[in-house]
């Protein structure tokens, strides 16, 4: 079962439609319980039908950069890359939306950013895998939230002192 918000379920609680920093906080977590979860079936539902999602690596020069690197539009692309992405990642896996910070909003869409950090288990432990940074839109479509854009960029590139660090562009 997806996480979706809908538009009358909105309307109702709030008066008007203008999406809320919860209804974008709960699309993100569903959207990676259910990713981690590998609950393919809801995957179509959490996109909009010309959604965008892309990933990559800070650095680009990952030892599985390929692996990582997307850039694919319309729900069909989208959910076609992200059910062959998780069925060749470990299980169990766990992406982390943090401080999810929604930077505009109206009554149809809302545009936001937000962390991942993202585990797994190695040697019966709870492991580090990833961490990055994550812009996204959300908007109405068919009565429901969901996800217009996504772009996750993954951090590998060794932390430095932050007055000598390179700072790479917003996504």
């Amino acid at each position: 079962m997806s996480t979706l918000v809908r538009a009358e379920s909105l309307a109702s609680r709030s008066g008007s439609q203008v999406i809320s920093v919860d209804d974008v906080q709960n699309i993100v977590a569903g959207w990676w319980f259910d990713y981690d979860q590998g609950n393919f079936e809801t995957f179509p539902d959490y996109f909009t039908s010309d959604a965008h999602f892309s990933c990559r690596s800070d650095s680009g020069k990952t030892a599985f950069e390929e692996f990582v690197t997307a850039d694919v539009s319309g729900r069909e692309e989208v959910v076609a890359w992200q059910i062959d992405h998780r069925s060749h990642s470990p299980y169990p896996l766990r992406h982390n939306g943090t401080n999810v910070n929604v930077i505009s909003r109206d009554e149809q869409t809302a545009a936001f950013r937000s962390y991942i950090f993202v585990t797994h288990v190695a040697a019966g432990s709870v492991a580090p895998m990833a961490s990055g940074r994550c812009l996204g839109t959300v908007r109405y479509e068919d009565g429901s939230l969901r996800l217009a854009d996504l772009r996750v960029v993954l951090d590998f590139t060794d932390s430095q002192l932050f007055t000598e660090a390179t700072r790479h562009q917003a996504i």
